[in-house]
């Protein structure tokens, strides 16, 4: 069971970028599945949620209207679209599922220890 992140790379302001998550092992359904990012020195925070079971999707709000989620079941993937990058962007982030049969839940969907797989993280630096 592995998810693989990739897509990062050095963008500059106002630029995108688009991060994948593929799954092996397991498929995305019936999976929430959260990105989660780091800044140096700051605390990790979930920026994009998919609620694989009712096909909801959750932003923060530091990011809400400039990123989306979304998922290709054929591929067994999920994309983190990210458009109008700001240098407080810059991040490694990081994709993690958790098994779930219902819906995701505001009170969890964010918190990275609700989630037992997860990726190896992609760095994403927004230049200014």
């Amino acid at each position: 069971v592995q998810l693989q992140a990739s897509g990062g790379g050095l963008v500059q302001t106002g630029g995108s970028l688009r991060l994948s998550c593929t799954a092996s092992g397991f498929t995305f359904e019936e999976h929430a599945v959260t990105w989660f990012r780091q800044a140096p020195g700051k605390v990790r925070e979930g920026v994009a949620c998919l609620s694989n079971s009712d096909g909801a999707t959750y932003y923060a709000d530091s990011v809400k209207g400039r990123f989306t989620i979304s998922s290709d079941n054929a591929k067994n993937t999920v994309y983190l679209q990210m458009n109008s990058l700001k240098p407080e962007d810059t991040a490694v982030y990081y994709c993690a599922a958790v098994y779930s049969s219902g819906p995701a839940k505001r009170s969890w969907m964010f918190i990275g220890a609700t989630y037992n797989f997860w990726g190896q993280g992609t760095l994403v630096t927004v230049s200014s």
